[in-house]
């Protein structure tokens, strides 16, 4: 008889990235759903990976990470956001973003903390702080900016709050925090003991002339944070799930302390690969937001005929659409019938919501080639 199973994660199913994408496959369908680029990773980057691969850096990293590539996100985070860094006691490399995000919270949530997340929140971030033996506290962004109520935010915070996670680019709905965000969270936070999570995975996919606005950038901000990146994003690499967290010598020895039973270390090749590129071409990022940008404001103009909604997103390489105007279905149906009967998929909102939102949208993802744009918007206008 097999043992009594009492999960952790009773309402937990399979992540709907992965429910959709697997929809799509099996239906042949264009898939706009899951986050990854159509994009070539560059070919510097390849060919020092074949590099490492071939020259014996095939067994274990450093628990930390290489400290080649410490030194390059030590120097990138001076550079970018003005704050020195510690190679040694405040960078962590890490199995993609999800891994940084995940040992954060279990190093720092305990049982009777609450957390607090912004609907929609990515899909990663609840399970994890239950897990950890936390409550999540889920607070709707308002619509239809999708920015923060802060004063929602100052009645919300109790002596139970341990952590508040931001996720900025956001997604799925691109938003960005701005300079007075960062104030009105500055004289929230101080004076109190919390720990900010801050997810910055797409902060070089940013739009319009805005700014990103990093936790690292604020000192006083910066003693309360962790904050995560991922290389994916950056280079067109989901696949190798490599990411990095940066904070405070204190804060990262708890973090490491659940880095490395979890991961322990990152694939070497790849982060003695990464090293040698940011040494060698330290600015390819600088191009992403002008390049995704375009990418953005061709797919807006392809679904202008359509009777889909869309407000440019003003970061990631995600846009919303409001679909109200076709149908008053819910949002996981709709998108399933998509995908069966019209040949796009793409990711329903309200799975990243503790509660219905008001309005119903649906994510695509637009970092894909035109092609692919073209295809996917002539079905979505004809119907």
């Amino acid at each position: 008889m097999p043992p009594t199973i009492n999960s952790k994660l009773p309402d937990t199913g399979t992540t709907i990235f992965t429910v959709m994408s697997q929809l799509a496959a099996d239906c042949g369908a264009i898939n706009l759903s899951q986050g990854y680029p159509d994009f070539a990773v560059p070919s510097g980057l390849l060919d020092r990976v074949a590099h490492h691969l071939r020259n014996g850096c095939n067994q274990y990293a450093p628990m930390p990470g290489v400290a080649q590539l410490r030194e390059q996100i030590a120097a990138k985070t001076e550079r970018l956001y003005g704050r020195p860094t510690d190679t040694d006691t405040e960078v962590t490399v890490t199995s993609g973003a999800t891994e940084a995000l995940f040992a954060a919270i279990t190093a720092f949530v305990h049982s009777g903390h609450e957390v607090i997340v912004f609907d929609p929140a990515y899909d990663s971030y609840d399970p994890a702080i239950r897990l950890a033996g936390g409550t999540p506290v889920h607070i709707p962004l308002r619509t239809p900016a999708f920015d923060i109520d802060w004063p929602r935010v100052a009645a919300t915070i109790s002596p139970a709050t341990r952590m508040i996670i931001l996720n900025s680019p956001h997604n799925p709905t691109g938003a960005v925090l701005n300079d007075d965000d960062l104030n009105t969270l500055t004289d929230l936070v101080r004076g109190r003991d919390i720990v900010l999570l801050g997810d910055e995975v797409y902060e070089h996919i940013i739009f319009d002339g805005r700014t990103h606005h990093s936790l690292l950038g604020r000192e006083e901000l910066a003693a309360h944070s962790l904050v995560v990146s991922s290389f994916g994003k950056t280079f067109h690499a989901t696949g190798w799930k490599v990411g990095y967290c940066v904070a405070g010598a204190e804060l990262m020895r708890e973090f490491r302390k659940v880095h490395q039973f979890v991961q322990f270390c990152v694939v070497a090749p790849i982060q003695y690969a990464l090293a040698d590129f940011l040494v060698d071409d330290p600015g390819h990022a600088d191009g992403l937001s002008a390049f995704y940008e375009q990418k953005r404001d061709y797919f807006c103009t392809l679904l202008a005929p359509s009777r889909f909604q869309l407000t440019p997103s003003a970061g990631t390489y995600f846009q919303l659409a409001d679909y109200s105007a076709i149908t008053s279905e819910a949002d996981v149906d709709f998108a399933r019938r998509l995908t069966r009967d019209v040949g796009v998929a793409t990711i329903p909102v309200s799975v990243f919501c503790a509660s219905p939102p008001q309005r119903q949208w649906l994510r695509f993802c637009f970092a894909k080639d035109d092609a692919t744009l073209e295809a996917a918007a002539e079905r979505l206008c004809a119907i």
